[in-house]
């Protein structure tokens, strides 16, 4: 009997399935997709990962995660485009608990803590030109870390676009890449150098609702 109903499940699971059709992801790489409007960006899905060289054996990488912000776009004018994130340094993780604690350590007798401190000010970064070409871009900006503002520019490329599922909110969703390099000395992060690069690699990844 417990058979025949486990069996009678499975038939009307798969009949269900078949009446709903194939399940497909409801982002699509097309920019057809794109509608215009102002973005704020999907902290849960938004990451920027960093890579330095670790003494010429390994790269070595972390990430900082909850990323928010501002996206204004018009699909039909790309270059109009303007991005303002704020990236939360005080939550820098990395696979070691020992690294992520040192990289917030307060200064040794209260002198200048070797990297981030105990209490780092947010990062942020405000672009001032967006360059478009067909999907990919290059976006110049103010970054601020450590105090210091630089400008900086990334490798941007559109990544998908659609609508969420309602049981997810419904909203329409725009996500990108971007790299880019910088070096810390220059926000004045240089302990370590040359043994822990002075470039450091940046991955990231921005997911903008409406």
């Amino acid at each position: 009997m417990r058979v025949a109903i486990i069996a009678a499940l499975a038939l009307a699971t798969t009949a269900a399935t078949a009446q709903q059709g194939p399940m497909t992801a409801p982002g699509s790489k097309n920019p057809a997709l794109v509608t215009g409007g102002s973005y704020t960006a999907d902290a849960g899905h938004s990451i920027v990962t960093w890579t330095v060289d670790h003494m010429g054996f390994t790269p070595y990488s972390g990430m900082f995660g909850d990323v928010t912000g501002t996206l204004t776009l018009d699909p039909k004018n790309p270059s109009a485009a303007k991005v303002d994130v704020t990236i939360p340094v005080a939550k820098v993780t990395t696979a070691s608990g020992g690294l992520t604690s040192h990289l917030l350590r307060a200064g040794k007798d209260g002198g200048k803590a070797d990297f981030f401190g105990a209490a780092p000010a947010d990062a942020k970064f405000v672009s001032t030109s967006v360059v478009a070409t067909g999907q990919t871009a290059k976006v110049t900006g103010n970054l601020t870390l450590n105090g210091v503002t630089k400008p900086v520019t990334l490798d941007a490329a559109f990544y998908g676009a659609g609508k969420a599922p309602a049981m997810m909110g419904g909203k329409e969703n725009v996500g990108f890449t971007a790299t880019g390099t910088i070096r810390r000395s220059e926000f004045g992060i240089a302990y370590g150098i040359p043994i822990v690069s002075d470039a450091v690699k940046l991955d990231i990844v921005v997911a903008f609702q409406k």
